[in-house]
């Protein structure tokens, strides 16, 4: 099984992760709001989809799920990552969500696939920037929403022989 698994307060997140359900072939939608993150068992490759709120925190569904993620074993899966966040506002914690997730997991020894670059956004800060990139997949539909479509499918394309 494959999945994308993302949380949505505004509907940014479930929009974005629709576009990539649209551009891979064979994989299951999940909002973790309603069914939580226990499929994630049975998936072979993975996509996690986060937002930052407050001062860098995960979105409330994401948070609230953060121990299950944490206990699951992601032995022999692949995994890729997106996230949102808003540059302008938001500058010195920019998809900081996004950061933490990748954290959580790399602790965990979890290989995660679709680093990208850091080109054409200005912030000051991101715990998702790792090694002079983006830890997966950045959006800011707040701010650079016109780029948001190309973003996808230039991601997309990098990872669909890697997921």
């Amino acid at each position: 099984m494959k999945a994308i698994f993302y949380a949505t307060s505004t509907g940014n997140t479930e929009e974005v992760a629709n576009k990539i359900h649209e551009k891979l072939d064979g994989f299951e939608l999940i909002d973790i709001s309603s069914d939580g993150v226990d499929k994630i068992n049975d998936c072979e490759s993975v996509i996690l989809g986060v937002s930052t709120w407050g001062e860098g925190e995960l979105q409330d569904d994401w948070e609230d799920c953060f121990d299950d993620i944490q206990e699951i074993d992601f032995k022999d899966k692949k995994v890729a990552l997106f996230g949102l966040g808003d540059q302008d506002s938001y500058g010195h914690e920019f998809v900081d969500a996004l950061g933490i997730m990748y954290e959580t997991l790399v602790e965990k020894n979890v290989q995660i696939v679709g680093e990208t670059s850091t080109d054409g956004y200005d912030y000051e800060y991101s715990k998702a920037e790792v090694n002079g990139k983006f830890v997966g997949l950045v959006i800011d539909e707040d701010n650079q929403e016109d780029l948001t479509d190309e973003r996808v499918e230039n991601w997309c394309k990098q990872i669909k022989d890697l997921i």
